[in-house]
């Protein structure tokens, strides 16, 4: 069954999954927190399974205090702590242990929450059985390291989540994500034994044919990006400079600290994906090709 988020399920918000078996399986918790009450009051939610642990897809977790939480074991490491989560965010990258502290100070108690109540992990590559239904959590990481592919071969369907095909492009921004990794995760969905591609946002469901051509053009958008930054660097504009541009969000919302940090974290990967190495005063650029 597929519960959509509010809007389309666009960010913050997240398509979930629920497996109706005699086992009550809740995939993601970024659907309307309304919908999964309604599902828990009338089936029984008994186990909550996280792809990766960002905000959007562990977002009611807490609505569920109960209910045992699994994610996947590399970042089951990463949420033990305030400072992994910045860590992998990109946030003590950036700004240091003051970003570190920020970020403690403002997390909602929400997300402390959602985070805190998975106590155990899944295994990748691995088929588990939930009374006849099976999945393997492929780990297809870019999007974080540790992100995973809820792959369901007998129905032929797999949760791709943030491969979204969206118009705004892959997200790898976190200083856990690879542009590289990210591209081979892509092409190793489009081999799948499948015929239909359930995204965490937008769109929602398509067919093999209908994602292989979406995947072309989400993948692309990785090179037009480099496109951009190439042009603005060539034109002698330093690191800072082109972090205040606007290159992945809107200008008039990167005074919001975490978007900055994204943005910032993005253009350094984009930099030395380029050959760009970025001088610690962040004012020169040194070529290495």
């Amino acid at each position: 069954m597929i519960i959509e988020g509010p809007n389309n399920s666009k960010v913050p918000f997240s398509r979930s999954l629920f497996i109706n078996s005699k086992d009550k399986v809740l995939i993601d918790t970024g659907a309307d927190p309304t919908k999964l009450l309604a599902l828990d009051n009338q089936y029984g939610v008994e186990l909550i399974i996280n792809t990766h642990y960002h905000p959007d897809h562990t977002l009611h977790n807490h609505l569920f205090p109960g209910v045992e939480k699994w994610i996947n074991p590399l970042e089951f490491e990463t949420i033990q702590s305030i400072e992994g989560i910045a860590r992998g965010n990109g946030v003590y990258q950036e700004w240091g242990p003051e970003g570190v502290e920020a970020l403690r100070n403002h997390m909602p108690k929400e997300w402390v929450q959602n985070l805190g109540g998975i106590s155990a992990t899944y295994q990748y590559e691995e088929e588990y059985n939930f009374s006849g239904v099976t999945v393997n959590f492929l780990h297809t990481p870019g999007h974080t390291k540790g992100y995973a592919s809820p792959y369901f071969p007998e129905l032929g369907v797999v949760y791709v989540g943030d491969f979204d095909m969206t118009s705004f492009g892959p997200w790898y921004f976190g200083t856990d994500g690879d542009i590289d990794e990210l591209i081979e995760s892509g092409k190793r969905l489009l081999e799948l034994d499948a015929d239909t591609f359930i995204t965490g946002h937008q769109k929602g469901v398509f067919t093999k044919q209908e994602f292989i051509e979406a995947m072309d053009k989400f993948l692309a958008i990785i090179d037009q990006r480099d496109v951009m930054i190439e042009k603005y660097v060539r034109k002698g504009l330093n690191f800072e400079e082109l972090t205040n541009i606007g290159i992945f969000y809107p200008k008039k919302i990167l005074s919001t600290m975490i978007l900055r940090t994204w943005e910032r974290s993005g253009i350094r990967k984009h930099l030395q994906r380029l050959g760009y190495t970025v001088h610690e005063s962040s004012e020169i650029l040194l070529v290495n090709k």
